[in-house]
């Protein structure tokens, strides 16, 4: 399938996705040390909603414009919701942060970012969007080789956020091999891989292909809007949180129920699970 950024900003698969990277970013911040974010796939770091691509779809409407139309949402979605307020100042919903964003919002002074984009066009913009703020770092790479590049990080903390466009059929082979090269270089960072859902075959023996990996514990965190009966159409989406923070899972476990309720009312449902639980 092709995922490509600017055509599905704001949709129900980036809240699901730019939820949980919030609180994994909340949870980083918990302790002084700075932590450096790696993002494999950046795409140009925030989109404005009244673009071509994003009005072909209007994908938006259903993801961060229903969200926002909720007037209790949880504690655990306050991270999120800032970094939208980030870049929308006057209010409203004209632009939408993509991950880098997302980082960006709400990552300290002493935390740096490196945001990697293989497309020309699409790096340029990532740079020009980030050339004032001296936490980060743009590379014109690809995401895999980035993988290699880069880790270990200098810092001791630190998320790999591994999100490509799924524009080629073996996208969940090179997510498992880049993720096996990375372990090797780190195997104590915090990885989320990040996948669409149409069909549950493949999900599911990406999973098992996961867990041979040795991981010292994983987690895997979906949002469905479908059943995933019909692998036509784009059911859900989901993130696979390698060496996840100590109680995210509880954090997910509000969250979830309640994007699966705002995103897809009657439809709706969420899956955590520990790929690899924790060993005791």
């Amino acid at each position: 399938m092709n995922y490509r950024h600017a055509y599905h900003a704001g949709n129900f698969a980036d809240v699901q996705k730019h939820a949980i990277l919030a609180l994994v970013i909340e949870q980083l911040k918990r302790k002084d040390g700075a932590f450096r974010y790696v993002d494999t796939h950046a795409g140009i770091g925030a989109y404005d909603l009244s673009s071509v691509q994003a009005e072909k779809t209007g994908e938006w409407r259903d993801g961060i414009g229903r969200v926002l139309a909720e007037p209790d949402p949880p504690t655990e979605l306050e991270p999120y919701l800032r970094a939208v307020e980030a870049v929308n100042p006057g209010g409203g919903v004209l632009h939408y942060p993509g991950s880098p964003a997302v980082a960006a919002a709400l990552a300290r002074p002493v935390d740096r970012l490196a945001l990697c984009e293989l497309h020309p066009e699409d790096a340029a913009a990532l740079r020009r969007r980030f050339a004032a703020d001296a936490r980060v770092g743009v590379h014109h790479m690809d995401g895999y080789t980035a993988l290699k590049a880069m880790l270990p990080v200098p810092e001791r903390r630190g998320l790999v956020l591994i999100d490509p466009p799924f524009e080629v059929k073996d996208e969940f082979a090179q997510m498992r091999k880049g993720l096996a090269q990375a372990l090797k270089r780190w195997p104590t960072g915090l990885y989320g891989l990040w996948y669409p859902i149409k069909a549950r075959e493949p999900v599911a023996r990406f999973h098992a292909d996961l867990a041979m990996l040795g991981l010292s514990k994983a987690l895997v965190a979906e949002v469905m809007i479908h059943r995933d009966d019909a692998p036509d159409r784009l059911n859900g989406a989901g993130l696979v949180l390698v060496n996840p923070p100590w109680k995210l899972d509880e954090a997910l476990g509000v969250l979830l129920p309640w994007l699966a309720r705002v995103l897809a009312p009657g439809e709706g449902s969420h899956r955590l699970d520990w790929l690899v639980p924790e060993q005791s």
